[in-house]
């Protein structure tokens, strides 16, 4: 309750709850002699009554004051040691962040020891330990299947990463480097320089590169437009470039489809895709276990590590 965009909300929050606590003290201290002026257990007729059923005007018992006035007490002790006085973060200064925080710590204190071992390997080394592929199976399912799938096999807008098709390269370190850091892949989107038209013609040139049907008038038609658009990000045969993360375009390998629909789709609007770092969420030795993991897919064959 710490994070307000004003000081004024921290003092706001903290006098309406300070405010409720007082009123209800207040209250039970003004009522306390009518409270206690008659005997438990009597009642005063009101004399509103409704189908033999009388309105009673009853004392309020004892402990239903004493209890209220302990609530009271309590609130109090409770707003000065934890957070709930606006910007006030209490004298104990907990805050749920900083118990994750803490628990997070502990947690990596505790299965340190396991991961100790594997500080001083490579990738590659890590690849072919067994007990590092099924921490690194773990690694992944509880931290990337939910965008690449269980199999890693990716869906529509996340890659797959059980083939030799790598945006950025699929090298033991590019792989650390895209677990820890994240990627931010943009394409730009040309529809204010590429009428409708030529992106239907340049996507059918794109089609054509992977075999699949296509206009063959319109794909020479879109060859054209494309050597004069699309040759800086996309080379001038189309495979791509990974030190900009551009896709290489030959291979059939679509991300977010392949239909012409979806081709003109990202020649005019663009296409913007993140993968957030885990820089900050995995260790150093879980981000090698997982990078191994990954790099060691059925579909990716790992050469065996040469002997020392």
């Amino acid at each position: 309750m710490n994070d307000y965009v004003s000081g004024f909300w921290g003092y706001y929050v903290g006098g309406i709850s300070l405010a409720g606590i007082l009123w209800c003290v207040w209250l039970l201290w003004t009522q306390r002699a009518w409270l206690g002026k008659r005997p438990p257990n009597t009642a005063e007729n009101t004399g509103h009554e409704w189908d033999g059923v009388a309105e009673l005007n009853n004392p309020v018992p004892r402990w239903w004051t004493w209890m209220y006035l302990l609530m009271c007490i309590f609130g109090i002790g409770y707003l000065v040691l934890y957070p709930g006085l606006g910007s006030y973060g209490g004298y104990l200064q907990h805050t749920q962040a900083k118990e994750v925080q803490d628990a997070l710590a502990a947690e990596a204190e505790r299965v340190r020891p396991i991961y100790a071992k594997f500080g001083a390997m490579d990738v590659t080394e890590i690849a072919q330990d067994p007990d590092a592929m099924a921490i690194g199976q773990r690694l992944f399912l509880n931290t990337c299947a939910q965008c690449h799938g269980s199999d890693a096999r990716g869906s529509t807008g996340f890659p797959n990463l059980a083939n030799d098709d790598w945006q950025y390269g699929g090298d033991p370190e590019t792989i650390v480097q895209t677990i820890t850091y994240g990627r931010h892949g943009i394409m730009a989107p040309l529809g204010e320089v590429i009428d409708g038209a030529t992106a239907v013609d340049i996507a059918n040139y794109v089609r054509s590169l992977s075999g699949l049907a296509h206009d063959q008038l319109r794909a020479v038609r879109g060859e054209r437009a494309f050597m004069e658009t699309c040759v800086a990000c996309h080379g001038a045969d189309a495979k791509g470039n990974q030190l900009l993360g551009a896709p290489n375009l030959t291979d059939d390998v679509w991300i977010f489809g392949s239909s012409e629909a979806k081709i003109v789709e990202a020649i005019q609007n663009g296409r913007t895709n993140r993968m957030p770092a885990h820089e900050k969420i995995l260790t150093p030795e879980q981000i090698k276990i997982l990078a191994a993991w990954v790099w060691s897919r059925p579909d990716n064959p790992v050469p065996p590590v040469a002997q020392q």
